[in-house]
């Protein structure tokens, strides 16, 4: 099942996608559960899929706009050099723990809303990610039982301004309006092994990153389980596991991303993640 956040006339709500329409889920649900964070935290899943069957949507995809999958998580929780070729072309050793770092949701954009190239920097880089969005909440969580703990997955743009990233990874990683997360997310029931998904991120329609996610050096599992040992992950807690190869600041000359570019970021079995980039206005 595929579950999308939105707006409609103002409200924001959420749904299930099905084709190309949207199930308002609230209404199915009799009201008892105001937004996907809350669903996530009321177990609620097979509820919403047990709702939709047989129903047709009550209005069409086109006819909404997107929210961020989860438009207020309580932490994005960020991986870094998480793949063995990008610490390659990084000239980085191959970390032996996860390096985590944190994101504001406040930098979190829809599907088809601008990235903002900042006033003051124009080292603006993408890195196109696999997204996982907790369901459970857990504390200490072993690795063998992490997928337990995963409601679904979506696609993410880290965003990255690299000069400042240079002496400051958090400044660097929390720009407004540079963290795309969506277009939906699929439910994990759908994707048994986030392993066996292919991502790739096209600039301009130009094939920049592609790699398979069996290529991290530490898995989804394992990154969920060293996110636990030092927080409680919490329903709609959102984890981006890393970015491959062929960022734009390993290139020579070194791309950055200007007005008037598109970005995607497309991850086999969820769907496509699409952002304009824009300049951000004074």
């Amino acid at each position: 099942m595929k579950i999308a956040s939105y707006l409609v006339g103002g409200t924001s709500t959420f749904g299930a996608v099905v084709d190309d329409g949207v199930i308002d889920l609230p209404q199915r649900l009799g009201g008892r559960f105001g937004s996907l964070r809350q669903l996530l935290a009321g177990n609620a899943i097979d509820l919403a899929r047990a709702a939709i069957a047989g129903v047709k949507p009550d209005r069409a995809l086109a006819a909404v706009r997107l929210l961020p999958v989860i438009p207020d998580p309580d932490k994005v929780i960020c991986a870094g050099v998480n793949y063995r070729a990008h610490a390659e072309e990084t000239g980085r050793a191959i970390p032996t723990r996860p390096s985590m770092f944190l994101r504001m949701a406040s930098t979190l954009l829809a599907d088809g809303e601008a990235m903002r190239r900042p006033r003051n920097s124009t080292a603006f880089d993408f890195e196109g990610e696999l997204a996982v969005i907790i369901g459970k909440q857990g504390r200490m969580i072993d690795a063998s039982d992490a997928l337990g703990h995963v409601a679904g997955y979506c696609c993410f743009v880290d965003g990255s301004v690299r000069d400042y990233q240079k002496f400051s990874v958090t400044s660097g990683k929390n720009f407004n309006a540079t963290g795309p997360l969506g277009p939906w997310m699929v439910t994990a029931d759908e994707i048994a092994d986030p392993a066996s998904l292919m991502l790739t991120t096209r600039l301009n329609g130009t094939v920049m990153q592609q790699s398979g996610v069996d290529r991290m050096i530490h898995s989804v599992p394992e990154l969920i389980a060293f996110a636990s040992e030092f927080t409680t992950l919490l329903p709609g807690d959102v984890i981006a596991t890393g970015t491959p190869e062929g960022v734009g600041h390993r290139r020579v000359p070194p791309l950055w991303m200007k007005a008037g570019d598109r970005l995607e970021v497309e991850i086999s079995h969820i769907g496509i993640l699409r952002s304009p980039i824009d300049d951000e206005q004074p």
